[in-house]
């Protein structure tokens, strides 16, 4: 059983989602107001918020503010603003997820178990490796190494390489190769430039979580550059063509469109 605080001034729409959820077993929390919402999360043991952001007395990002000043509750936004500025900006703030108005119950139920789900099995922020597809990810040493080593048909082991982050300049690629045992020369691990470098490790930090594309920009170009939304199709789409089995339908780097990007481990 999950305990769920509502927020919402839809009197109908509280009473029909508390209906719901209660059938399904979970605790149900209401509130109509920001005040209120946070009052409530203060002083009870949440596992996810359901927040609209049109309140009587705040607006929504300023619950979401509030909340993210002292906890990581996953926050679910249920939103009748369907624009991608207001999306973003949820997100930006610490919103987990954004479903949009009106909605199917489905959806929704599944959307707060993957929320619920992420936030108990979430990685170990501090944990300094990670896996994508055939490589893991070793953000503290800055290496690129295969998952497994193969054998080849003689019995040798195929060569393996460690790529690391490129020291020449802000775009360029180097990397140190390590054992290479059994001859022939199959290919290294991917090597990632010191842009893709700080994406990945800010992707890797949230497994399960998504970040906004303002997000994103602003942590990797800094001020001013929040709209160059097109930065990011170009660096994900060369991750992806670096670290996934099959770039065209990835499994780990996902694209939320009109919100961000997420990695999934």
């Amino acid at each position: 059983m999950a305990h769920l605080l509502i927020v919402d001034d839809d009197a109908q729409l509280l009473r029909a989602l508390s209906i719901t959820l209660r059938a399904f077993n979970h605790h149900v929390l209401t509130s109509t107001n920001g005040v209120d919402a946070l009052s409530c999360a203060a002083g009870n043991r949440l596992d996810l918020v359901l927040l609209d952001l049109g309140l009587p007395d705040m607006d929504g990002t300023t619950v979401i503010r509030g909340l993210r000043g002292w906890t990581r509750v996953p926050i679910i936004v249920l939103s009748g603003r369907d624009d991608p500025i207001a999306k973003t900006d949820a997100l930006d703030l610490g919103a987990d997820d954004y479903v949009t108005k009106p909605f199917s119950m489905d959806e929704l139920l599944a959307r707060i178990r993957a929320a619920i789900r992420r936030s108990t099995t979430e990685t170990d922020p501090t944990q300094p490796a990670h896996q994508i597809g055939e490589w893991m990810i070793d953000l503290a040493a800055h290496t690129i190494t295969p998952t497994s080593t193969p054998t080849e048909g003689n019995g040798s082991t195929r060569d393996t390489r460690v790529s690391t982050v490129g020291e020449a300049g802000p775009d360029t690629d180097t990397h140190a190769s390590v054992v290479r045992a059994g001859g022939g020369a199959p290919p290294s691990a991917p090597h990632l430039t010191p842009t893709e470098w700080r994406l990945i490790e800010i992707l890797l930090a949230n497994p399960g979580r998504l970040v906004g594309s303002r997000q994103l920009l602003t942590q990797v170009w800094g001020n001013g550059r929040e709209n160059a939304t097109n930065y990011l199709r170009v660096y994900l789409w060369q991750l992806r063509a670096k670290l996934e089995r099959d770039p065209s339908h990835p499994r780990h780097l996902i694209t939320e469109p009109g919100m961000g990007y997420r990695y999934q481990p």
